[in-house]
């Protein structure tokens, strides 16, 4: 049970493409099958944990902070079990170092941002909008590429990005004519969306500081999340309204908030499983028709009806996104496969 790639990707990938076809389409099929699964249900389980009529729990930073306890948790017992079983499991020694957690603090800190509010999105906005809601991470891709790394975009991109854009006004408009448009839920949205591109960007700065492990910068992210989120809680007055709470001894409502925070932890590995079978590009088409596929059960699952405007928005998002995804692998492979004109001015020199 390899949960950290220590070994060669490349050697990784190479095992995997000598495997018999029909060994590796059901390799593909049962990890993709896992990805939507755990991804799906994350979903609708957070959504129960954060606006269930029949918990009637209203401490969304508890929700989160306990999360984010349990990956710690968890992340510190798998690195105990592979150092007692190191045949058996491959996973980072995880020890506490104040240093590596001040350097990694900045990115905790965009870190909390993004699962807060992308929990509060999901408290305020129905499971069927939720995409929509939160779409716009492509754009701030974009956007903060230029201000921050001054990486220009190409027209293509830009023209994907346009269409996200625009259904994301679409869904937000037909979500307002129906009478179930959240300002606030969208607000959180578009805020978790800007907090997903600056983790990403702020990742690859942070890295180095834990020897590029990823689970590392999991453990230190999620130590630094529970720290941080102890005031939150005092602050917001949730601790009270936990100790107020009718369910707080119950066993389901503990093992629910459990269950939820092992599949927060799950997403990571069934994310980095997926693009380790498949590429990032499959990854990206994959995630793109999962939350399709999410939208239209949540629509099942709730009984709502959705107008045909309701429905173009959905698909100008997703349409958009997997756009966007297209031209970026295609711009990424001409640029591998054209010499740069330096390399050409070289090779006519002799160089």
């Amino acid at each position: 049970m390899a949960l950290m790639g220590a070994s060669d990707p490349l050697g990784e990938a190479e095992a995997i493409k000598e495997k018999p076809f029909l060994l590796r389409a059901l390799q593909i099929t049962l990890v993709v099958s896992l990805y939507w699964v755990t991804s799906i249900s994350m979903v609708f389980l957070n959504k129960y944990l954060l606006d269930s009529p029949s918990l009637q729990l209203d401490t969304p930073i508890f929700v989160t902070f306990y999360q984010c306890l349990v990956t710690t948790l968890l992340c510190k017992s798998l690195s105990t079990l592979a150092a007692f079983c190191p045949g058996a499991m491959d996973f980072p020694t995880l020890r506490l170092d104040l240093r590596v957690a001040r350097s990694v603090l900045p990115l905790s800190v965009v870190f909390i941002g993004m699962i807060t509010f992308n929990n509060l999105c999901l408290k305020y906005v129905g499971v069927a909008f939720y995409n929509v809601g939160r779409s716009l991470t492509t754009v701030f891709n974009v956007l903060l590429s230029y201000l921050l790394l001054k990486q220009t975009t190409s027209f293509y991109a830009l023209l994907t990005c346009g269409i996200i854009i625009g259904g994301f006004w679409l869904g937000v408009d037909q979500e307002g004519a129906e009478g179930t448009l959240s300002w606030t839920g969208t607000l959180f949205g578009v805020l978790a969306s800007l907090c997903v591109s600056l983790n990403a960007i702020y990742t690859k700065k942070v890295l180095p500081a834990v020897d590029g492990s990823i689970w590392r910068l999991t453990f230190y992210n999620n130590v630094n999340a529970c720290v941080l989120f102890l005031p939150l809680l005092l602050l917001l007055g949730e601790l009270q309204t936990l100790l107020n709470f009718s369910q707080l001894g119950s066993a389901h409502f503990w093992g629910m908030m459990t269950l939820g925070g092992l599949f927060g932890f799950a997403i990571g590995y069934v994310t980095g499983l997926q693009i380790k079978f498949t590429s990032p590009l499959t990854h990206n088409v994959s995630g793109t028709a999962k939350a399709c596929a999410q939208t239209v059960l949540a629509v099942l699952y709730y009984e709502e009806t959705k107008s045909f405007l309701w429905w173009t928005s959905n698909m100008m998002v997703l349409g958009g996104s997997s756009a966007y995804t297209w031209v970026r692998g295609w711009e990424m492979k001409k640029i591998q496969e054209d010499p740069s004109p330096k390399e050409d001015e070289k090779s006519s020199m002799g160089v």
